[in-house]
C-alpha cells in the first residue's frame, strides 16, 4: 500500500511537467487563436473582448495555472474550430477508440505470445531466428509506414478491405492490424525473454532430470 502511494505521488511531477510542456508548445505555435475563431475581418473590439473572455490577456504564468485548475476540474476548454466542448468531442470518439484498442490488443496477444513461446522453445534454431527477424522488422517500422503498406496490399491491390471510414464492420481491420502488429512484435521479444528465463530455472531442470515428458514440463 505504501509503495502504491509512493508511485501515485511520483506521478504528480510527471503530470505537471507534461501539462507545462503542452502549454508551452501550444503557445509557441504561430498564429492567433482569437483570429482563427473570429476571422481576419473581425473588429479589434470584438477580438479584445474574446481575448479577455478566454483569459489570453493575462500573463503566461497566470494563464498556465488557470489552465491547470480547469484541467483538474475536467474542463478541457472549447474547440476553436467546432465551438464544441473538448470533453464532448472526446466522448464522441471514445467508443471507436476503445473498440480499436481492444481489437488491436487481441491481435497483438494472439500473435505475439504464441510466437514468443515458439521462439523460446526453439531457441537458436530457424524458428527462433525467423521470429526474431520478423519481430525486429515490424517493430522498426513506424505506424505511418506500416499503415499505408497494409492499405496498398489489402485495400488497393487485393481489394479485400476498405481504405478508410467506419461504415462497414471490416473498416476497423486495417487500423487494428497496424497497431496490433507493432505491439505483437514487442510482445514476441518480451515473451521469448521471459520464457527463456523460466526454462533455465532449477525446477525446470529438476522436472526434466526426473524424466517428465516435455509437454508436462
Amino acid at each position: 500500500m505504501v509503495s502504491l502511494l509512493k508511485r501515485l505521488l511520483g506521478t504528480i511531477p510527471v503530470i505537471f511537467g507534461v501539462l507545462l510542456l503542452t502549454f508551452l508548445l501550444v503557445h509557441s505555435i504561430p498564429g492567433d487563436p482569437v483570429e482563427v475563431m473570429l476571422g481576419e475581418s473581425a473588429a479589434s473590439a470584438d477580438r479584445e473582448v474574446l481575448r479577455q473572455n478566454l483569459g489570453l490577456d493575462e500573463p503566461l504564468p497566470i494563464q498556465f495555472f488557470q489552465y491547470v485548475a480547469k484541467v483538474a476540474q475536467g474542463d478541457l476548454g472549447v474547440s476553436i474550430h467546432s465551438k464544441k466542448p473538448i470533453v464532448d468531442l472526446l466522448a464522441e470518439r471514445l467508443p471507436a477508440t476503445m473498440k480499436l484498442a481492444a481489437l488491436a490488443l487481441m491481435i497483438a496477444i494472439s500473435i505475439g505470445v504464441p510466437l514468443g513461446i515458439v521462439a523460446a522453445l526453439k531457441a537458436d534454431r530457424w524458428a527462433d531466428n525467423l521470429a526474431t527477424v520478423l519481430s525486429l522488422t515490424v517493430s522498426s517500422m513506424p505506424h505511418f509506414q506500416l499503415g499505408p503498406l497494409l492499405m496498398m496490399v489489402f485495400a488497393l491491390w487485393l481489394g479485400w478491405l476498405p481504405v478508410s471510414g467506419m461504415d462497414a464492420n471490416t473498416s476497423i481491420i486495417l487500423p487494428a492490424l497496424t497497431l496490433g502488429f507493432g505491439l505483437a512484435a514487442i510482445l514476441t521479444r518480451m515473451t521469448r525473454a521471459s520464457m527463456l528465463e523460466v526454462l533455465h530455472e532449477d525446477f525446470i531442470r529438476t522436472a526434466r532430470a526426473k524424466g517428465l515428458p516435455e509437454k508436462t514440463v
